[in-house]
């Protein structure tokens, strides 16, 4: 059994695996090269040739326990047929919502246009580097889908007014959020996925209604992926309540944010925990990411621990920097 699944399965405490959100990306030199001939981020995505390898050269460069897949929480909407394009010093811009076209969206179409992640997953799992490391999935959760959707680019500066204002919208939005992701998993799993990750990136903007949008909504997609017996991660980004989040929605394991008490945690929660080291930590020098890491180390001592971050690696980061963290946690006893 690989290291991460043996720690959320069977609660494992005698090491810590380690993996890092956006492991896969612009802090990298090779990774650089390849976009520098690829500037259409969806068509990267699409390219199971070249996602494959992405995905593979972190695990190349630093050993790390866990691959995931280089892809996109907007493949969802992408593979309903709402356009989705990344645009330099932006992000995502989505295309307007076309109830008809999502209306007569089918499983074999939805397939069909995404089935290059697929393949870029099963040529990861082929590779004799993930012999004893999970390939991991990943999709966004329904709050945070359903915020991309309709908001058609990232909320920086918090949700519109407008945005409640037509439940029919909404509801009719979430049932076909709802049905796509089960999908997008499972093909994932088909595919060769050991672990799903979902990210609920937006979950932080909401205040209220967080039963209705946010528990409800991923407890159903948990369910449906402890059914396929897969081990499922929830990364609740700026949940104000990690312990209730955990009662309610029951993922096999949590990733915490880098701005929670990583002490309350360790005595809140029972289940695995994953993450929690600020990015910017990583921006600094080796004494003090000796000292931060070693602090989450010692906190999830008793408990089991997936060592990750409390967000996606930044683009800055030194390949020095990463090394270190690699050894660091490696040499922890």
């Amino acid at each position: 059994m690989s290291p991460i699944t043996n720690c959320i399965k069977n609660e494992d405490t005698t090491m810590n695996p380690i993996w890092l959100m956006r492991q896969a990306g612009r802090y990298l030199p090779e990774f650089r090269e390849i976009r520098k001939e690829n500037q259409d981020f969806i068509k990267l995505c699409l390219n199971s040739d070249l996602a494959s390898e992405i995905t593979l050269q972190p695990i190349k460069r630093f050993g790390f326990d866990g691959a995931v897949i280089f892809s996109d929480i907007l493949m969802l909407p992408y593979g309903l047929g709402q356009k989705v394009q990344f645009e330099k010093n932006f992000g995502p811009k989505l295309g307007e919502i076309d109830l008809e076209i999502l209306k007569y969206a089918d499983d074999i179409s939805f397939t069909e246009k995404v089935y290059k992640v697929y393949k870029a997953i099963s040529k990861t799992c082929e590779n004799e580097l993930m012999k004893s490391r999970d390939t991991i999935g990943f999709v966004g959760a329904p709050w945070t889908i359903l915020v991309y959707m309709i908001n058609r680019s990232s909320p920086k500066k918090g949700l519109s007014s407008e945005f409640f204002k037509d439940d029919f919208l909404i509801n009719r939005l979430l049932g076909i959020i709802e049905k796509f992701l089960k999908l997008h998993i499972k093909n994932q799993i088909d595919a060769g996925a050991k672990v799903i990750q979902i990210f609920d990136s937006w979950a932080g903007l909401l205040k209220d209604k967080i039963p209705e949008y946010i528990y409800i909504p991923t407890l159903n997609i948990v369910n449906y992926v402890k059914k396929l017996g897969v081990p499922v991660i929830c990364f609740p980004r700026g949940i104000m309540d990690y312990k209730n989040y955990c009662e309610i929605v029951k993922p096999d394991a949590v990733n915490i944010d880098y701005d929670v008490d990583p002490k309350k945690i360790v005595n809140e929660i029972k289940i695995p925990i994953q993450g929690g080291l600020d990015p910017k930590i990583l921006l600094t020098d080796r004494e003090t990411l000796e000292i931060e890491v070693e602090r989450y180390l010692n906190i999830f001592k008793d408990h089991p621990y997936i060592f990750n971050l409390g967000h996606g690696i930044l683009p800055e980061t030194k390949i020095e920097m990463v090394e270190d963290l690699v050894k660091i946690v490696r040499n922890f006893k």
